[in-house]
């Protein structure tokens, strides 16, 4: 059983259906899924998954509780790590590290969805990308697809995101 991280940005508050379908499969497959309690992309990702009844999910927070677990599904606290931009980056760093995969549905605009798909890029973890701006859907699966995907994305998305990386994210895009 493979593991997937399903994410994206806080402004979606209706998945496309490619993601639906992707879902879908996601449970057919019967693969284990890692996402965060966010509203938005998350909390949509998991209405779908408990609409299946789906068992195999894992929920990450930073806060003491999480803010959404619409299937009542395991829990897993990863605290903030000081001096790390952004409240959720430990949690996003972790479900990237456990992830095999991933999977984020992105509005062309989310800096915090952008950085995710970087880190699964930079361990070579392929990521299948939802883009609402564009219409499409792509794969990553290196650091040189990330830059490839925010080229259409502007220099503005790009910049937030490197704010949000840690030193060692940076220093693995080209220079």
């Amino acid at each position: 059983m493979s593991i997937i991280f399903i994410g994206g940005s806080r402004e979606i508050f209706e998945l496309p259906e490619p993601a639906i379908a992707r879902i879908g499969a996601i449970v057919a497959a019967e693969h284990g899924v890692l996402i965060g309690d966010a509203p938005g992309a998350d909390a949509e990702a998991q209405g779908l998954l408990a609409g299946y009844g789906y068992e195999h999910v894992g929920i990450s927070h930073a806060g003491k509780e999480p803010h959404n677990n619409l299937g009542d599904w395991a829990a897993y606290h990863v605290p903030s790590l000081e001096g790390a931009h952004g409240f959720h980056g430990a949690k996003d760093r972790e479900m990237a590290r456990r992830a095999d995969f991933g999977m984020m549905v992105w509005d062309g605009a989310s800096p915090g969805t952008a950085v995710n798909v970087l880190r699964l890029a930079i361990a070579n973890k392929p990521c299948v990308i939802s883009d609402l701006a564009r219409g499409s859907m792509a794969t990553t699966y290196n650091v040189q697809d990330w830059c490839a995907m925010l080229r259409h994305a502007g220099p503005d998305i790009r910049r937030q995101a490197e704010a949000r990386m840690m030193p060692d994210e940076r220093l693995a895009l080209p220079g």
